[in-house]
């Protein structure tokens, strides 16, 4: 079925800020009566094309996790590094690919009851109750939030370890209370339509940061006596891979992303093209990385504490620091979301009133940061725990439970993509993604993870107020 003309002008809604955001309204608003600024604000602000979706999805995919994935390299080995990146990328794109259909299906049969979706956030958790019911939605809902929260959590646990690098005077659990307070700002921003320029900016500076990382190590070449023993150890190596699933699990927003855009339909292929490119991202620089300093990332879970002090690699630092910020606010908006849908307050149209409504969010993920500032470990234990489900089984299982009767597969909303025709031959796939991540991922990196966590608890402690800093040198000074 293909969306109404009605139905098509609330493909994006900004609560608070337009009554409807359709192609027609996108092109007539700079015929107001000051043109010149009301296309300037549309062209940073207002953002619904597929380009827009596209920037989102690459920006938001990879940010701080950039800065592990040479330590997951080391766990894993160079093989296994590269292999498990291409195997999760793929499979990260296919259940994104999922979601953007059950999406599309839930739209066609709530458009076919007439119902308006004018100031209304569609979510995942909505979507799988409107297609399998309110005890789906309430698993959608768990697993989902708190993917977002710990994901935040991360974000703002990144900041804390990159700034280190360019300013110690503070340690990283005071850095972490100051960021939260900058981060905190997220609650201004109404939705993911108003993150057009956000996204751009946080992909350059991801890029630039990949490239910086890739040339640095190749500059500096490899360490004397450098070793790469991975993989040693079952622990280590389940655990590096449950960081790359982590990597490619990126798409709990995927839902907000679509309704952003003006043709939602669009979307199906979107996440792919994203992750095509953060290849270009993440494998060149893991690989120098690892090969530069081999085993010595073992103990090294932020790749700036590898390199030398210099101005590109404070640039990197900071641009880094931004790009976390706007993350931040890329896994916190949906949190928002279902906050302000908790106490009332998603119809309400005041920016103002909707940014009070929204801090309580962030009180948590403060905290939660403080008492676990494990960056690296803290990714895996996420990955297995949580992507495992919210971004790769429950889709999968969605899926397969929406078009179970031959009546939803001939009603479907959206065919088997051209390259897998056959019904037969999603369910395989997607049974395979189930078992294959349930076992692997939840099972196998569920150990690993929780016992590597565990020990960075022995070893440094809740609430540890500079989590792998260099001990303090107390050499005497001669004058």
């Amino acid at each position: 079925m293909v969306p109404n003309k009605q139905a098509e002008s609330e493909e994006a809604i900004v609560p608070g800020e337009m009554k409807g955001s359709n192609e027609l309204e996108h092109v007539e608003g700079d015929e107001e009566v000051d043109q010149s600024m009301s296309g300037f604000k549309n062209f940073l602000w207002h953002g619904g094309s597929a380009y827009d979706a596209w920037f989102s999805c690459a920006s938001n995919q990879v940010a701080q996790v950039l800065l592990t994935l040479p330590y997951s390299f080391s766990q894993l080995g160079m093989l296994s590094g590269i292999i498990l990146q291409v195997f999760y990328g793929l499979l990260g794109s296919w259940t994104a690919y999922l979601i953007s259909v059950l999406y599309v299906e839930y739209r066609a049969r709530k458009e076919k009851e007439n119902v308006s979706f004018k100031n209304h956030v569609i979510q995942w958790f909505e979507v799988l109750d409107g297609l399998l019911g309110p005890h789906w939605k309430a698993v959608g809902l768990a697993f989902n939030c708190t993917f977002l929260l710990f994901g935040s959590v991360i974000q703002l646990i990144a900041c804390a370890s990159n700034i280190y690098y360019i300013n110690d005077h503070l340690d990283k659990r005071t850095w972490t209370y100051i960021f939260g307070a900058c981060c905190a700002t997220t609650v201004f921003i109404p939705s993911f339509h108003n993150y057009r320029i956000w996204s751009f900016l946080g992909l350059g500076m991801t890029t630039y940061t990949a490239w910086y990382l890739a040339a640095a190590a190749l500059i500096h070449g490899q360490d004397e006596g450098v070793v790469h023993s991975g993989p040693k150890k079952l622990v280590l190596y389940f655990t590096g891979a449950t960081n790359i699933l982590y990597t490619f699990g990126g798409h709990a927003v995927t839902v907000e992303i679509m309704h952003a855009m003006w043709k939602p339909r669009k979307f199906k292929y979107i996440y792919l093209y994203a992750t095509l490119y953060v290849f270009t991202l993440t494998l060149p620089s893991s690989a120098a990385m690892y090969w530069a300093f081999g085993d010595k990332l073992l103990n090294h879970s932020n790749a700036f504490s590898l390199l030398p002090k210099t101005c590109f690699r404070d640039a990197a630092v900071i641009l880094m620091l931004i790009h976390q910020f706007i993350t931040f606010g890329f896994a916190c908006t949906p949190l928002y979301f279902v906050w302000e849908k908790v106490v009332g307050m998603h119809d309400t149209k005041s920016i103002c009133l909707r940014a009070l409504a929204r801090l309580p969010v962030v009180i948590p993920i403060w905290f939660l940061a403080i008492i676990f500032p494990f960056f690296g470990p803290i990714n895996s234990a996420v990955g297995a725990l949580l992507v495992s489900f919210t971004v790769y089984i429950i889709p999968a299982l969605a899926h397969m439970l929406t078009y179970r009767k031959a009546s939803a597969r001939q009603n479907a909303a959206e065919k088997p993509p051209f390259f897998m025709p056959s019904w037969t031959a999603m369910y395989i796939v997607n049974i395979f993604i189930v078992v294959w991540v349930f076992v692997v991922g939840f099972g196998f990196g569920g150990w690993a993870s929780m016992t590597n966590f565990i020990n960075q608890v022995d070893t440094f402690g809740l609430f540890a107020k500079c989590y792998q800093c260099k001990p303090p040198t107390a050499a005497p000074h001669n004058h």
